[in-house]
């Protein structure tokens, strides 16, 4: 049986006062609420994973058109779902297709954020606890976007930290690219490779779309009306 939320929220440590806050917000909510993740709630618990690739270090993020803004993959809980891993893990396969994700470099929270949804869809403005992780796919051509008011982009880190518009995302960005600095990056060969520096390496950005091969080059496209 996997841990409860509480339990995995009390082996996490946050970074900074603002994390912090959120947390003493997320652990509040796991305490009182008998299903934090109830959308209902104004406040609910979710679930997202930054993919990336390690052979290349890039990482696919995806348009949400809600929030008009290109962020990483996850979302809500099913009924009786509650483990978030797992949750993470479900909407991302179904977001992008891919079929051999795992946590990397495990399966450790990432990063904890409360982040502001804007009403739609039927739905008043409320509020997302966001518990993030990382997760890995050795089959980045197989990245396939769910429908065509969501497409998929293959990103340097450089380029995905000035594509998006949310510094929440730019933060979890940050972390990642920590942590790729303290791994051991991989070629294909199984040969270790230089890194350089995500903030200088030349931006490289594929896109996504349904049913397509992903090509590379194709400028943003302009969000849906």
């Amino acid at each position: 049986m996997p841990p409860s939320l509480a339990t995995l929220l009390d082996r996490y440590q946050p970074e900074g006062t603002v994390e912090t806050a959120d947390m003493l917000r997320v652990r509040a909510l796991a305490e009182a609420a008998d299903d934090p993740w109830r959308r209902d709630l104004p406040l609910h618990v979710t679930a997202s994973a930054l993919i990336m690739h390690p052979a290349s270090a890039r990482v696919l993020l995806r348009w949400h058109q809600r929030q008009q803004a290109w962020l990483q993959v996850g979302g809500h809980g099913d009924p009786g779902e509650s483990d978030p891993l797992a949750i993470a893990r479900r909407e991302a396969g179904e977001e992008t297709g891919l079929a051999d994700l795992a946590p990397w470099p495990d399966a450790e929270i990432r990063h904890v954020v409360i982040v502001g949804v804007p009403a739609g869809n039927g739905e008043p403005a409320h509020e997302h606890a966001d518990i993030r992780f990382f997760m890995a796919t050795q089959a980045p051509g197989a990245a396939r976007a769910e429908n065509e008011n969501a497409p998929l982009r293959w990103l340097s880190l450089a380029a995905a930290h000035d594509v998006t518009a949310e510094a929440n995302l730019r933060e979890t960005l940050v972390r990642m690219e920590r942590l790729l600095t303290l791994v051991p990056a991989l070629n294909s060969s199984g040969r270790r490779r230089p890194r350089r520096s995500a903030r200088r390496a030349r931006p490289r950005t594929a896109l996504v779309t349904p049913g397509k091969a992903r090509r590379p080059g194709l400028p943003r496209p302009a969000p849906a009306r």
